[in-house]
């Protein structure tokens, strides 16, 4: 049984903070789900064998929960 595809569009890369060995990235970027405003993502992407962008587990913010983070971390 196959996994459920879901449906994202990248519409601005930000930053690659990272790559693994495995040709796993960590990247920031703003994606734009169906249905949804778009939203900061924090998360692991993995080429498949066809050479896509296939999604790992990650995390996503609004526009103010991100600005929150940044001014948080500043503080830090």
């Amino acid at each position: 049984m196959e996994g459920k595809q879901f449906e994202f569009e990248i519409t601005q890369h930000i930053a690659k903070l990272s790559e693994n060995k495995r040709g796993g990235s960590l990247e920031l970027n703003k994606t734009k789900f169906p249905g949804q405003p778009e939203r900061y993502d924090l998360r692991r992407w993995y080429l498949d064998e066809n050479g896509a962008k296939r999604m790992g587990k990650g995390i996503t913010f609004s526009d103010l929960e991100f600005e929150e983070l940044k001014a948080i971390l500043m503080d830090w």
